[in-house]
This record gives C-alpha cells, sequence and structure tokens, in this order.
C-alpha cells in the first residue's frame, strides 16, 4: 500500500479521480481485500497530504465517508506519535470541533485527553474541556500533518480558540509527526 501511495501522481489526478482513489482504497479494506488506508505509514500519510492540492484535500472534507475515515485516522495515530517525556507534567483536555459537519449544531466532534503521560482521543471522551478549537476539516488534515504553519493558522483566524490558549499553543510539541518530504 505504501508504494502504491508513494508512486501515486497526484498532480495528474482531478479532484474527481483523487476522491474515486481514496473511495476504492477504502471500499477495497471495508470488504476485507486486505488494502486499507489505515495501513499506509504515517509518513507516506504526510507525503500524500503534502502532495495533493486545497482542493483535493478539500473534496476530503467534503465527502462524508472519507472524512470520517481521514478524522479517525489522524486521532487513531495521535497515540502512536505522542511522546509523554514531553508531557509528563501536563493535564488538559482538548475539544475539536469540525466546520460542516453531521453532529450537533453542525459540527463534527473529537476530544484528545492528555494526562498522566498518556494521550487518549475519540469521538466523545465525555469530558469537560480546557480548550475547544473550532477549524475546517481540510485545514485540520494539513495541520495534524505538518502541512500547513500552526501559528499563522492561529492568527489568521483559521483555527479559533475557546478557553485556555496555552494547551492550544503548545499541542504540536507533544508529538513527534513526520515533516513533508
Amino acid at each position: 500500500m505504501n508504494g502504491f501511495a508513494d508512486k501515486l501522481d497526484l498532480t495528474k489526478l482531478s479532484v474527481e479521480q483523487f476522491v474515486q482513489v481514496l473511495e476504492t482504497l477504502h471500499m477495497l479494506g471495508t470488504v476485507g481485500a486486505g488494502v486499507e488506508l489505515s495501513s499506509l505509514s504515517t509518513e507516506i500519510l504526510v507525503d500524500l497530504v503534502q502532495r495533493a492540492s486545497k482542493d483535493q484535500i478539500k473534496a476530503i472534507a467534503d465527502h462524508a465517508e472519507l472524512r470520517s475515515v481521514f478524522l479517525d485516522e489522524i486521532f487513531r495515530r495521535m497515540s502512536e506519535h505522542f511522546l509523554p517525556e514531553k508531557a509528563k507534567y501536563v493535564d488538559f483536555v482538548v475539544s475539536w470541533r469540525f466546520l460542516g459537519g453531521t453532529g450537533e449544531d453542525g459540527f463534527d466532534r473529537f476530544q484528545t485527553v492528555i494526562e498522566d503521560g498518556v494521550c487518549v482521543s475519540s469521538i466523545d471522551l465525555a469530558r469537560s474541556p480546557d480548550t475547544t478549537l473550532t477549524l475546517s476539516v481540510d485545514d485540520f488534515i494539513r495541520m495534524a500533518t505538518g502541512n500547513a504553519a500552526v501559528a499563522a493558522m492561529f492568527v489568521t483566524g483559521k483555527v479559533k480558540v475557546k478557553g485556555e490558549y496555552t494547551p492550544a499553543v503548545r499541542f504540536s510539541s507533544y508529538f513527534d509527526i513526520p515533516k513533508p518530504g
């Protein structure tokens, strides 16, 4: 799967073709064909996002099923790339609100809890947040894969913060995400 994704020339794919490739890969995974998006290494996923156009990433965000797949995959990988030694004295809850969702008030919602040197993310952890971040899914995909300047997203208002600002600003420093090639 990594080899296929690495060789995929996204510049030759229209937005519709890009979505169709991802839909096909996801469908093959759901029917047990042994080809799953979740089997992509984080390095290849980061590179794929870097090589994709803004319109291609926006198409993922606008596609109900792929949106869910990408959000679930990014949040699943958070604990794998968490650096507990950088957060051993940190306890906080970040709630994520993604614009254009199907949940309450038109948002898709996730929570990330960092406490006792452990990171857990899920759709609903029923925790009271210290910080709530509101942003678009396409901006989140780029931000979570290191393909967007986090500070610039805060300054330009692409990420809205409610609650404590410090956990939001320091959040990415608690993770070892591969850098885009």
